[in-house]
């Protein structure tokens, strides 16, 4: 069982919202709307995205990365290693 199974359908819902947003995204372009409310939502919808990410982060540590450390040994290190990854790309992304 993964750490987001007992949220899966609210991360679905969210995600959802998000294809719905990325969908008007593209409609914007088609019909020419103005650059800067074409960026507003891009960022609207970067913003829902990475909200995402930090709740599926968040279920991963307390979970995935919890139980690895309880355990110990390299299981634990390598649990934090990606754990650790994770963070780095959310940052530079």
């Amino acid at each position: 069982m993964h750490g987001y199974t007992n949220a899966k359908d609210e991360y679905t819902a969210r995600l959802r919202r998000i294809e719905g947003q990325v969908r008007g995204l593209q409609r914007m372009i088609a019909e020419d709307k103005y650059c800067i409310d074409i960026l507003t939502q891009v960022s609207a919808a970067t913003r829902a995205l990475q909200s995402v990410a930090l709740g599926l982060l968040e279920d991963h540590l307390a979970h995935c990365v919890a139980h690895a450390a309880a355990e110990g040994g390299p299981v634990a290190d390598e649990k934090l290693r990606e754990a650790s990854a994770a963070i780095a790309r959310l940052i530079r992304s």
